[in-house]
């Protein structure tokens, strides 16, 4: 039996090294928690988190993992294989040598899991061979041989301290082979847990999911909204690394640098000097020390690489990061959807943005022109607040003012000033008159929702205009407000809550769709048109609303073709978080992207469902397809109120309900939303 059993010599050495492998694993964990714990304190439910780890684990991140076949069977090939490999080789350790008892199934398990992780990391090894533009390299080129040496060696350890290894094989062979496993895989994949390298992600990943600031994103549900600053703190906005949360510094560190964001991001695309990817690196560099020059990926676009030291107390805006690279960001949010490790890219981005307008006062471009404007006239074109209403003269508007309650309230938004918005505002009153809808507007009482000030870093004037707004719509009685503008519909629905403003807010898609099923708003087909959908990213990614504008088109007999980026994956238009403003260069502007997908669906028409989509759509040069908002196209599909008795609407497949709130948080991945680009982790 000495030669089929691992001799005491070799498993006291396998347990010295278990035990020194685990010394080594806690001085590198507290020395990395001591970093994290550098940012600003947040509390956290501490076992709660701990015991949720599995779930987010197997459920929440492997949904967006699972996106990529290749890489979600990859990764659970080779994860699981190791995870469990690990496990049995401690149980090994303590039935043989602990307590002198061999197990067959012990021994055929580990045999089994170590094969299995050996399969997967063949799989990692090829993706390696020639990685895509969007994987980082250097020390990740290294991360396939620590896994086939780690898989490879304790297979062959166990199999010969096993039952199924004939006689006459000496112990020399298995320490030769243990010493290969030692030095080339447990020393990369267990210390560089905690001491740092590829997989640190593994262990700042799972302890991200534990203590997320965004709770609400894990069991099917979702967080957006940006969370509020406090404005009495000494410093405002992130200048530094510790001016972060600490389980944001967590959450930078948990980046596998699978470029997933880089693949997404509307600005990186269009040569604006903005690498999520980057940035995240950036901000890890900031925090643990070290140097730029590590980082082995795509670099930020027209920037030259000019390596820098970071320290979680240096300022971040001295060589770190160009402010450019934050004022690049269109807070499209492609990045947080598509990121693997559930990484808040756009919190941090804003958080930057909030120093660097509120503490050092340098908004680029038309910034400050604009943040004074809101400060002055409480909208952002500074035209006088006593003409908001001035769009409606015709239209003889109930006021909330002169009604005092009704069943909806229309919010308008900045369309009021614009003209080309303007039809899309007539369009949607036109609809709620024919579907008999008892509504009313604020009129010349309603400021700007403060969205722009927002994402501009401008957190002061936002909230000073949140809370006019609260205190104005408090005053009135109303179940539902209704807006036709996505970024209005997110801000009253999941930011103004933080300041006493709750309140039930649909999109004008989501009430028409509403309308439509309950069969109080009639439609006739239309003539046969060509149409393609683009999602607004404000309605889309930030609030799941992908069917009703889809479910409002087929209602008018229009098949939708689909561009290969829609969806969850849609292309940002590139006039959100303030990009139109602060107008950073590339080299090539993002609605001309944007528009070069819809040309390639061939179709006449592009229907959209914001006002901002149709600024930057429309200014693409012609010829393009045409642009009309959902209501626009409703209007014509809406038959001669002579003829409203009879029966025009296209019948109706979806199943009736009284509320549209089912139809909004549909599922993306359910509709029809496979076939996209991007997402390869």
């Amino acid at each position: 039996m000495a030669t089929k059993t691992i001799t005491m010599e070799l498993g006291s050495l396998l347990l010295v090294l278990l035990v020194l492998v685990l010394v080594l694993i806690i001085i590198g964990a507290v020395r990395r928690v001591s970093l994290w714990r550098q940012g600003q304190a947040l509390g956290v439910d501490f076992f709660r988190g701990l015991l949720s780890i599995p779930r987010r684990y197997l459920v929440d991140l492997h949904h967006v993992v699972g996106r990529d076949k290749y890489i979600s069977n990859t990764h659970v090939a080779t994860a699981g294989g190791f995870v469990a490999s690990v496990i049995l080789i401690v149980l090994q350790l303590v039935l043989q040598f602990l307590l002198g008892v061999d197990s067959l199934i012990l021994q055929g398990s580990l045999l089994l899991t170590t094969a299995i992780m050996f399969c997967g990391a063949l799989f990692v090894a090829k993706r390696r061979i020639k990685p895509a533009v969007n994987l980082s390299r250097g020390p990740w080129m290294r991360l396939p041989i620590s896994l086939l040496a780690f898989s490879s060696s304790f297979f062959v350890i166990t199999l010969l301290g096993s039952d199924f290894t004939p006689e006459g094989i000496g112990s020399w062979l298995l320490l030769m082979v243990l010493l290969i496993g030692v030095t080339l895989g447990v020393g990369e994949l267990f210390f560089g847990m905690t001491w740092g390298g590829p997989m640190k992600h593994a262990f700042a990943g799972a302890l991200h999911l534990a203590f997320h600031r965004r709770a609400d994103r894990f069991g099917g549900g979702q967080s957006t909204g940006l969370k509020p600053l406090d404005l009495t703190e000494l410093t405002l906005g992130v200048a530094k690394a510790a001016d972060f949360k600490w389980n944001q510094l967590l959450g930078f560190d948990a980046c596998v640098q699978c470029g997933r964001c880089e693949k997404v991001c509307p600005a990186f695309a269009s040569g604006q000097p903005l690498n999520p990817k980057k940035l995240i690196q950036d901000m890890v560099v900031g925090m643990a020390g070290g140097t730029t020059e590590s980082y082995a990926g795509s670099p930020h676009p027209r920037k030259a690489e000019l390596f820098t030291e970071g320290g979680t107390h240096k300022p971040i805006f001295q060589g770190l990061l160009d402010p450019d690279t934050l004022w690049a960001c269109t807070t499209c949010r492609a990045c947080v959807e598509e990121c693997p490790m559930m990484i808040e890219h756009v919190d941090a981005v804003v958080d930057m943005r909030r120093h660097l307008t509120l503490e050092r006062g340098e908004t680029p471009g038309k910034g400050a022109e604009v943040l004074e404007n809101l400060i002055m006239t409480d909208n952002p074109n500074g035209m006088p607040p006593q003409q908001r209403n001035n769009w409606a003269v015709d239209q003889q508007l109930p006021l909330m003012q002169t009604v005092k309650q009704a069943d909806v309230l229309f919010w308008i938004g900045d369309g009021a000033f614009d003209m080309r918005n303007q039809r899309t505002l007539k369009a949607v009153v036109t609809l709620l008159r024919r579907a008999k809808v008892d509504f009313a507007v604020l009129g010349n009482e309603e400021v700007d929702c403060g969205d722009l000030a927002r994402r501009l870093g401008d957190e002061a004037t936002f909230q000073r205009l949140a809370k006019t707004n609260i205190n104005t719509l408090k005053k009135y009685h109303f179940k539902r407000i209704v807006t036709a503008d996505p970024h209005s519909f997110h801000v009253l629905k999941n930011e103004y809550g933080d300041f006493g403003g709750q309140f039930e807010v649909l999109h004008h898609t989501q009430l028409f769709a509403e309308l439509v099923a309950n069969g109080e708003l009639v439609l006739q087909a239309l003539v046969s048109q060509t149409v393609t959908y683009h999602d607004p990213c404000y309605l889309g990614r930030y609030n799941q609303g992908y069917e009703a504008p889809r479910f409002l088109l087929r209602q008018m007999g229009i098949e939708v073709r689909e561009m290969e980026r829609s969806g969850f994956r849609s292309r940002c238009c590139g006039g959100g978080g303030g990009a139109p403003i602060t107008d950073v260069p590339g080299e090539q502007r993002i609605p001309d992207m944007r528009m070069q997908d819809i040309k390639e669906t061939q179709a006449d028409v592009v229907a959209v469902a914001c006002p901002q989509c149709s600024l930057m759509l429309e200014g693409v040069v012609e010829p393009r397809p045409q642009v009309k908002d959902i209501a626009e196209i409703l209007l014509e599909a809406l038959p001669d109120e002579s003829m409203t008795d009879t029966v025009w609407s296209v019948p109706i497949k979806a199943t009736k309900s009284k509320t549209i709130v089912g139809m909004a948080n549909i599922n993306p991945l359910a509709v029809q939303l496979e076939n996209h680009a991007g997402g390869g982790k």
